[in-house]
């Protein structure tokens, strides 16, 4: 059994107001999770939130930048698990930036949820990237104020 996420939004906002939103730290930090990102294709860094110790999850996740087009492509892969070095979730998570008129449309894909043992994961972050959604929009509304 494999599972993959899949969201696409429109934003009213420009290309590069969307791609900045998804590659600076202190832009990330406010919409998803405190991080040392880095737009470089083989930088390694971190998503830091709050453990969710009943599902087995740490509130770590590892991730390392697999591809980068600016202000169109991005992808890095996105691990997590119960703690002390173990994984249980090794996915990966791409974003695809169109121009769409004087908009962007934004495609979320989060793939690799494999198994009974990551339905779960598969579950609760299908219904957080839609709540995550919300806040990005928030910010870049606030932003272009």
């Amino acid at each position: 059994m494999k599972n993959d996420i899949r969201h696409q939004w429109h934003f009213n906002h420009p290309p590069q107001l969307v791609w900045d939103y998804l590659t600076k730290p202190e832009l990330l930090s406010q919409w998803l999770m405190e991080s040392d990102f880095q737009p470089i294709e083989g930088h390694e860094f971190m998503f830091n939130t709050k453990p969710k110790v009943k599902v087995g999850f740490d509130g770590m996740i590892y991730c390392k930048v697999l591809k980068i087009q600016p202000i169109s492509h991005l992808s890095y892969s996105w691990k997590g698990g119960p703690g002390k070095g173990k994984i249980t979730l090794d996915s990966v998570v791409t974003w695809t930036l169109t121009p769409n008129g004087a908009g962007t449309d934004l495609l979320l894909e989060h793939t690799g949820f494999i198994g009974f043992k990551n339905l779960l994961s598969y579950l609760i972050m299908n219904k957080g990237w839609q709540k995550i959604q919300t806040r990005l929009v928030q910010h870049m509304n606030k932003h272009s104020k």
